[in-house]
């Protein structure tokens, strides 16, 4: 069992990821603004068995070998930082657009959806990201069993991403509405988000250098 500062600190770093706009947050929220939050609560099914999918991955070794393997590591590192920097430059460049912002979906059948979610975070490399290099910096061998504690953390993180999604999910339309009628908001937001996103792939990058 980990302890609970590692849980508690492997929270917050779960709640931050999620609340960083990523391909998951990007389709659930299109998809609840163009076909309904029952459509995007169904797509969410299909993001969470990616989750358990990473996890259980991570959890029986995989996480291992990439960890033992240094310049596997490294590039792992690397990649998260050009990603989310190239994530940070499409809410920054002029003509950016926010995930709140309403993306021509088709209108799928529940079937589709469910997959539609399950590939969109299984092709996700910021879920990759979090289970194969954040993960295991919050298991400690000497608190138990390292299956356990990893099991544990992530299901911590997939009940945080679940739930915050869920209410982003529910939210958008009110929320895309909202900033479409306050333009200032929009672009305000999307400065904080691509400002957040920039730092974090510098951090990131700085520390793929040690």
């Amino acid at each position: 069992m980990p302890s609970t500062l590692h849980i508690f600190a492997f929270a917050l770093v779960a709640l931050g990821m999620v609340l960083t706009p990523g391909p998951n947050m990007m389709y659930l929220v299109s998809r609840s603004i163009v076909q309904g939050r029952v459509a995007a609560l169904i797509s969410l099914g299909g993001v969470f068995v990616g989750f358990v999918f990473y996890l259980l991955c991570a959890a029986f070794g995989i996480t291992a070998i990439v960890m033992a393997v240094p310049y596997a590591y490294d590039a792992l590192r690397i990649a998260g930082a050009c990603y989310l920097a190239w994530l940070a430059w499409g809410a920054l460049k002029p003509g950016g657009r926010s995930p709140f912002e309403v993306r021509d979906l088709p209108v799928d059948g529940p079937r589709k959806l469910f997959v539609m979610g399950l590939l969109t975070n299984l092709l996700n490399p910021k879920a990759a990201l979090l289970y194969l290099s954040l993960l295991p910096q919050f298991i400690d061998p000497a608190s138990g069993p390292v299956l356990g504690q990893a099991l544990v953390l992530g299901a911590v993180q997939i009940t945080i991403s679940m739930i915050m999604n869920a209410a982003i999910a529910m939210a958008a339309g009110t929320i895309a509405l909202f900033l479409r009628e306050k333009p200032l908001f929009a672009r305000l937001q999307r400065w904080l988000m691509g400002t957040v996103l920039a730092g974090l792939a510098l951090r990131m990058a700085v520390e793929s250098q040690r």
